[in-house]
């Protein structure tokens, strides 16, 4: 082959790859037309299976909303296999030109409520919107009344192309979820993230980290965080069943998370702290030698002032993680970090509904707690 031929190759070559991406960026930007018709209402309704559902760590699950792999079944113990199937921290972003948002979503169980938390965060769905600025800001919530729902999430909305984000249940699993838009409207596909901003913040955790008491779906601080910080979040919060074992690490040490976020001290006592905490820190390194890893003491209950036994479990607790993350950093383990608890929550106590689950208010609070250590981790981590 002459050199002239060479060059007429790599040209021609070149020409294919531009006329590929750019046939890649008008697939992208075309409507999806995979719908179905609900004529009475003129409706066009949107599986959201085919938008791109954010906050899973696996594919190969029983149920796709399921949070734990299928090979989880009978290896994790059964408690926290059956709050595996709660959809907590699953989101789904979407674009749409459309003035109305209708979402039609089937729950699993039909207990829609607890009796200290609002059926809205246990069962229902929220929705923000990105603004101009860039900045995600609550819309509307799914409010459900029933196990199979049907609502009007807003209407009337400024005429505008604009992305979205959708959280699921945060206390109830579903079986399936969509969105509605008038037969007049589209509905993309979001883009996909900026590469170093697609790892996800993966969290495990206790009844905290699943969203107990957040009154609606996307208040739990995990959710917050994602929006402050514009990543994908994987919610392993398990309630009342966050307790470090070694099969559940195992699992998590699966994902390729931004950072591992450890938050288990508030289902756990002193001594499985002391036992634990070292062989969960070395089989997330083993897989992730360079991940940045956040141990979190427990949150302060609001009424410890006045409860010594809390005192006492707080002290305790405390003492055995920051011991073991102090012997962990004297053995060279890199990149792990520790967040206080004493700093979770507000010195009020008017932040729980029970003392030890956060309202909205406490969850804010308990976000702005976790952003002042993570923010810093992840500049460094992208430098």
């Amino acid at each position: 082959m002459t050199l002239k031929q060479t060059a007429i190759g790599l040209i021609l070559s070149a020409l294919l790859c531009v006329c590929s991406l750019n046939e890649l960026k008008s697939a992208e930007s075309k409507p999806l037309s995979d719908f179905t018709v609900e004529e009475k209402t003129k409706t066009h309704w949107f599986d959201i299976k085919n938008l791109g559902v954010e906050g899973k760590g696996w594919t190969e699950t029983e149920s796709f909303y399921n949070r734990l792999p299928a090979k989880a079944k009978g290896v994790v113990r059964p408690p926290v296999w059956s709050l595996s199937k709660h959809s907590a921290g699953l989101a789904v972003r979407f674009v749409t030109d459309a003035t109305t948002i209708k979402a039609k979503w089937k729950l699993t169980s039909a207990n829609i409520a607890m009796n200290h938390m609002a059926a809205t965060g246990v069962s229902g769905l929220d929705l923000y919107v990105k603004t101009e600025s860039g900045k995600w800001r609550w819309l509307a919530v799914g409010k459900p009344s029933k196990q199979e729902n049907n609502e009007t999430l807003i209407s009337g909305l400024i005429p505008g192309k604009r992305e979205y984000i959708l959280y699921l249940p945060l206390y109830n699993g579903v079986e399936s979820v969509e969105i509605g838009v008038p037969e007049t409207s589209h509905l993309w596909k979001a883009p996909p993230r900026e590469t170093g901003k697609d790892k996800p913040l993966v969290f495990w955790g206790t009844s905290i980290t699943q969203g107990g008491c957040a009154s609606r779906t996307g208040m739990v601080h995990t959710a917050i965080l994602g929006r402050r910080l514009d990543l994908p979040v994987i919610n392993l919060g398990f309630s009342g069943n966050g307790r470090m074992e070694p099969e559940v690490a195992k699992l998590v040490a699966e994902l390729d998370a931004s950072v591992f976020i450890m938050d288990c001290l508030p289902n756990v006592t002193a001594e499985t702290v002391a036992r634990e905490t070292e062989p969960l820190v070395k089989t997330l390194r083993a897989a992730h030698p360079e991940t940045p890893i956040l141990l979190v003491e427990d949150r302060t209950y609001s009424n410890a002032y006045l409860k010594k036994s809390s005192q006492d479990r707080h002290r305790t607790s405390r003492e055995a993680l920051k011991k073991a993350y102090d012997k962990l950093k004297q053995e060279g383990v890199k990149n792990l970090y520790y967040l206080d608890g004493e700093t979770l929550l507000g010195d009020d106590s008017e932040d729980t509904v029970d003392s030890s689950h956060p309202t909205d208010l406490g969850f804010f609070r308990q976000a702005d707690a976790f952003e002042k250590v993570l923010r810093p981790i992840l500049e460094q981590q992208s430098k």
